[in-house]
Formats: C-alpha cells, sequence, structure tokens
C-alpha cells in the first residue's frame, strides 16, 4: 500500500468519524460568525470604511493584553494605596478576556498581584464559585486558593483566586476597585503563585 493510499484511506476514517464532523461543523459555524462579524460594525450594520471609520468594540477586542508567561518570576509585593489606582494588594474590577479567545471576556474582580511597568499590572481572576476546599486544582488542572469573604463581593459570598493563570491588564482600563486584601492572605496566594510558576 503506497504513502498516498494510506493518507487517503486516514481521510476517508476521519470523514466519518461522527466527533471529527461534528468539530468541522463547529469550525465552519465559527469561522462563518468571525466573518459576518468582520464585515458588519459593532452595531451590526455594515462596517464604514475609509480613514475615518472606527469601531470601538474592535478597539477593546484588540486592546486586550497577552496573559504573561510564567518564565520571568514576578517582584511580587504588597502595597494597597488609596489613591484610586490599582495597587498590588487591591481587589479591583476589569474586562478580562477569555482564556481560550481574547476577542470575548467579561468584567470581573482580580486581585491585582504586581505591576509589570508601562503602565501594566499583572492580576488573578477571582470567582465565588466554590471550586474545592483550601489550596486545590479543579478538573481543568487551574490551581484555585481560597480567600475567604471581603469587600469586594456585596453578597459576602466566600471567594477563591485562580493561581496558575497570569493576566496582564492596563492599569487605565480598571473599572474600580472593590477592596483589599489583608497581608497574610495576600502573601498566601503570593506564595501558592510562586510556587504554581517554579520562582
Amino acid at each position: 500500500m503506497s504513502v498516498l493510499s494510506s493518507l487517503k484511506s486516514i481521510a476517508g476514517s476521519l470523514a466519518r468519524n461522527r466527533q471529527v464532523q461534528r468539530a468541522a461543523g463547529r469550525l465552519a459555524r465559527e469561522g462563518m460568525r468571525a466573518f459576518d462579524k468582520k464585515k458588519k460594525g459593532s452595531d451590526g450594520r455594515p462596517a464604514s470604511v475609509g480613514p475615518h471609520s472606527h469601531d470601538a468594540a474592535a478597539d477593546e477586542v484588540h486592546s486586550a493584553l497577552p496573559d504573561r508567561a510564567s518564565n520571568a518570576p514576578l517582584n511580587i509585593t504588597y502595597a494597597p494605596a488609596a489613591d484610586g489606582n490599582p495597587d498590588p494588594g487591591e481587589i479591583v474590577w476589569a474586562w478580562v478576556p477569555f482564556e481560550e479567545d481574547h476577542s470575548k471576556g467579561k468584567d470581573r474582580p482580580v486581585l491585582v498581584l504586581a505591576e509589570e511597568g508601562d503602565g501594566v499590572i499583572v492580576a488573578l481572576m477571582l470567582t465565588s464559585r466554590d471550586r474545592g476546599k483550601g489550596d486545590h486544582t479543579d478538573e481543568h488542572g487551574s490551581r484555585w486558593v481560597d480567600i475567604g469573604t471581603g469587600s469586594w463581593d456585596s453578597k459576602q459570598r466566600p471567594s477563591e483566586v485562580r493561581v496558575d493563570r497570569l493576566i496582564r491588564l492596563e492599569a487605565t482600563k480598571v473599572r474600580r476597585e472593590g477592596g483589599k486584601l489583608d497581608k497574610a492572605r495576600f502573601d498566601r496566594v503570593a506564595n501558592a503563585t510562586r510556587d504554581e510558576h517554579g520562582w
């Protein structure tokens, strides 16, 4: 059997596989949505073109910074200050891109871990959804640390911080301050983050 006929046989088998068919259909639908989105402005009307065209939603998408890689250690210092700026140790609200698609995201609380420089902060996302007890890893491989309750959640729900994803945000895009973490809890999160990233 030649290599070409082997490849044809494999391709035929894949084409008959239901899982592969569903994945191909999903990929095609996503591609069509992306194509339609590109043809239209953020208001759903055909996009204007030319030197004065502007799409605010596209600005938000393109301004999402990539996550920070683990290879360079961060200088983590507890330094909350009542100055209106997002400082390490504070929990603030910001638009956070989804990990799998930086063109989409949601407004959520994050713990400011460090200042990277040039107006960029590194933060860790919070959730009030219970994913386990103490310092734990969920079914997706994400590592979480319980931090309890605080002024950042008006319903006083216990929160958890995800330490394996280092989110980079422009400090000027932070929506509002939500509160601050006490030093003991911040240090526990910082130590878990250092451990997770091998610093």
